[in-house]
């Protein structure tokens, strides 16, 4: 669903462009609070993740394919001010180096691939573990959920701002029906991929998942032949890892193994049709004032090494080199984030007179 330049005018692309620099301060803030020793050395790892899945589109419907949005899935696994970041690094790395989103429209894409999809999801995710039973099943459930809901959310947004800002005449009800009925298809692939990660990392690590802090399920004990708590049950007492899995080392590894090997190898095998924005706006009209990428030379540019012919070599490439890129970037902003953390809790020093 990535916006390209002239489908929103300039004066709406330029107030999404305020939106978005707004979540991303108070994101930065609010991620201060969500980053901890566990959690921050994995958000940049989060961000890759959902580079590498982004690549691998999937067919939905009558020549449509979609792919993660992701909003959810970081939200869920780092918090969602932090998750807002995440998406938000890879969006950046995708415009700048392989010329995917418009650069003026980058705040648009921010503000709704990010933005929405990550409040829309956590928010929904939250509410239903509060009346869902107090397991690792449920936080997958609630992930499903939330991930599925949050698709077609982003594209409701889109349909919003391209009514204030659309630069073509299009029935702005034709518009709502068709993005609104792919994304929901396109959703049930984003659930799909959502809970399954959830549901691998809660399994080894629960104590990495931000969204399953304080689930830990009240230990019952059969009294007379009815259950009831446990003495001493808490339900803010975090949930042990398996000691097998308590490295963060290994953690992060696979996940960048895992990463590398689905931008690199997998996307080559990922769906050529157009994904759920480009369809609707090829076959409404959306797109007659499109703009050319002010990257499109880049040697990055649609996935591929430039002059390397072998288009497995050339786009596996591609995707490797994002990946590292994203690991870094995203890595280097939380380490920032984190050391502002540390800092600002560290006793001040004072000055005494005698």
């Amino acid at each position: 669903m990535h916006v390209p330049d002239g489908f929103i005018n300039a004066p709406t692309s330029a107030v999404t462009g305020v939106v978005a620099a707004g979540a991303i301060a108070v994101s930065l803030r609010g991620a201060r609070r969500e980053l901890d020793e566990r959690t921050a050395p994995l958000a940049g790892l989060v961000a890759a993740f959902i580079f590498a899945v982004q690549m691998l589109n999937f067919p939905v419907a009558a020549g449509t394919s979609g792919h993660l949005l992701g909003g959810a899935l970081a939200a869920i696994l780092v918090g969602p001010c932090t998750g807002v970041l995440c998406v938000s690094v890879v969006l950046l790395m995708q415009g700048i180096l392989f010329a995917d989103g418009g650069l003026t429209a980058l705040g648009v894409n921010i503000t709704d691939m990010a933005i929405v999809t990550t409040v829309v999801a956590y928010a929904l995710f939250r509410g239903l573990v509060k009346v869902l039973p107090r397991t690792r099943r449920s936080v997958t459930v609630a992930s499903f959920v939330a991930a599925l809901t949050s698709v077609p959310a982003a594209a409701l947004a889109f349909t919003l701002l391209y009514w204030i800002g659309g630069t073509t005449d299009v029935s702005i009800g034709k518009v709502a029906t068709a993005m609104i009925g792919v994304h929901v298809l396109i959703g049930i692939g984003e659930a799909a991929i959502t809970a399954l990660t959830v549901g691998a990392v809660i399994a080894v690590r629960p104590d990495l998942v931000y969204g399953a802090r304080g689930l830990r399920q009240r230990l019952k004990l059969r009294v007379n032949g009815e259950l009831v708590d446990a003495p001493g049950a808490s339900d803010t007492e975090p949930t042990p890892a398996p000691v097998a899995a308590r490295s963060h080392r290994k953690v992060w590894i696979t996940g960048l193994v895992a990463s590398l090997v689905l931008a690199g190898f997998v996307s080559f095998y990922a769906s050529a049709n157009p994904d759920g924005l480009e369809k609707v706006a090829s076959d409404k009209g959306i797109d007659e004032k499109a703009k050319e990428h002010a990257n499109a030379d880049s040697p990055l540019a649609d996935y591929g090494v430039e002059d390397i012919t072998n288009a497995r070599v050339s786009g596996g490439l591609a995707g490797v080199i994002g990946v590292g890129v994203t690991v870094v970037a995203g890595s280097a902003v939380f380490w920032a984030v984190r050391r502002r953390r540390s800092e600002d809790a560290s006793p001040t020093s004072t000055e005494t007179t005698v």
